[in-house]
């Protein structure tokens, strides 16, 4: 692996060590067993989170998230009486790499579950080596439409809001409100690909005539060209799946030609550390989002303090919707695990298929819940907009409306198709 970026923890309020182990394999990944010769051998979470490439930002977010939830499980007790310990590899934008990190987590480093990745061909890619194994694979920030239908796995659940979702939450009113001329703009690959695809779906049902569509490779530094195209064209909405580095170029360069106010601009999702630090004025156009700090919801306020309070030399000072999916996803993991008892897999996808999370617990508007069919969780669905009346310095959004999550809930990018359960292997690491 070109950067063996690595790095094991356990909560800061815990010991670091392991049990020894020894392993037992019954045929071709049938079933991986690790038996721990002591009960408090802690459960070991491998964390892959990007810490380079187009998503480093978002990558380091997420995984403040996942390692807060495990700080503060770890202070109250643990899981099954047992501490929780993470090891951490920057899977670096790139699928290949997403395919080497889950393969040494698994087989060297002897994880119970693997958590994360942003690109979604990174969170594929890894998908297709936990189901090899059987080992429960919780892709926490990756929002192609195809993760959840065609690239949907056993082992594999999907916690952020995916294109189609966020996509369904703001056609049918930008068609009533700006038009129905529409040029579309994505970032060529599967990510992009995918929500531009679902976007067309979508806007088509409500009538939508689509005058242009351009793919922006990924890197993209000059989008004049791109820009110049919209200007000639006039289009009444302009709707984008560009993400990351490439969105805070393309942001400055539509300010800068005085396109940020005509045409209408839709965003498709808009991730707290691509805008974050470059104020309220980053967010152009309609997005959509999971979460916002500024939720007037009970436990947004604690939770802000508490991050807060562990994280208080962080350059992105306040949480946003990456570091929230992080959080959520690797707490309600660990409140599974605690209530079945056990950390074998099985029974671990069969708590989690079907599973209600309040709408309290979760701090948003609507109850969530995990589709037994496709493993994705449907949740509230946020559209805003720049704030122009900010009431502090880190208030970049307004909330214009949220959506329940049936009447969002994604159609467009196929079937899923999960392998059965006597197809997929049994892992537990003891």
């Amino acid at each position: 692996m070109k950067n063996e970026s690595l790095m094991y923890g356990i909560s800061r309020r815990a010991m670091l060590g392991t049990a020894a182990a020894g392993v037992t394999m019954l045929g071709p990944f049938r079933h991986v067993r690790m038996y721990a010769s002591a009960q408090d051998k802690p459960i070991k979470i491998g964390l892959a989170h990007d810490a380079s490439g187009q998503f480093a930002n978002s990558g380091q977010s997420e995984k403040r998230g996942t390692i807060m939830a495990i700080d503060e499980i770890n202070a109250n007790g643990g899981v099954l009486g047992r501490q929780i310990e993470y090891v951490w590899m920057d899977t670096e934008t790139t699928p290949q790499t997403g395919t080497r990190v889950a393969e040494r987590m698994i087989t060297r480093d002897n994880v119970h579950f693997i958590i994360g990745a942003l690109q979604s061909g990174v969170a594929n890619a890894m998908s297709q080596v936990c189901q090899k194994y059987g080992c429960i694979y919780f892709n926490t920030n990756s929002s192609s439409p195809s993760e959840a239908a065609e690239n949907c796995h056993r082992t594999k659940f999907v916690w952020d809001g995916n294109g189609e979702n966020f996509s369904r939450a703001a056609a049918k009113s930008a068609i009533e409100t700006f038009g129905n001329n529409w040029f579309l703009m994505y970032n060529d690959y599967v990510w992009g690909q995918d929500t531009n695809e679902a976007t067309k779906e979508v806007a088509a049902e409500y009538g939508a005539n689509v005058v242009d569509e351009v793919p922006v490779p990924v890197g993209t530094r000059d989008f004049s060209p791109i820009l110049l195209r919209i200007q000639q064209q006039k289009p009444d909405v302009v709707a984008a799946a560009v993400g990351g580095d490439d969105f805070k170029v393309l942001r400055q360069q539509v300010s800068d030609m005085g396109l940020d106010r005509s045409p209408a601009w839709l965003n498709n999702q808009q991730d707290w550390p691509d805008v974050y630090g470059l104020g309220a004025n980053a967010a152009f156009g309609v997005f959509g989002t999971t979460w916002y700090h500024y939720l007037d919801l009970p436990g947004v306020a604690d939770l802000v303090a508490r991050y807060q309070e562990t994280y208080p030399t962080t350059r992105i000072n306040v949480p946003g919707n990456v570091f929230y999916n992080g959080y959520y996803a690797m707490r309600e993991l660990l409140r599974v695990v605690e209530e079945v008892g056990s950390t074998d897999n099985i029974k671990i996808i069969q708590a989690l298929e079907g599973r209600t999370m309040s709408a309290e617990d979760r701090m948003q508007h609507h109850d969530a819940v995990i589709d037994p069919v496709s493993h994705h969780v449907q949740q509230t669905i946020y559209l805003a907009t720049g704030n122009d009346a900010p009431r502090d310095d880190t208030d970049y959004f307004k909330i214009l409306a949220w959506a329940d999550p049936e009447s969002v809930r994604a159609t467009a990018a196929g079937p899923c198709n999960l392998e059965s359960y006597e197809d997929t292997p049994s892992y537990d690491q003891g």
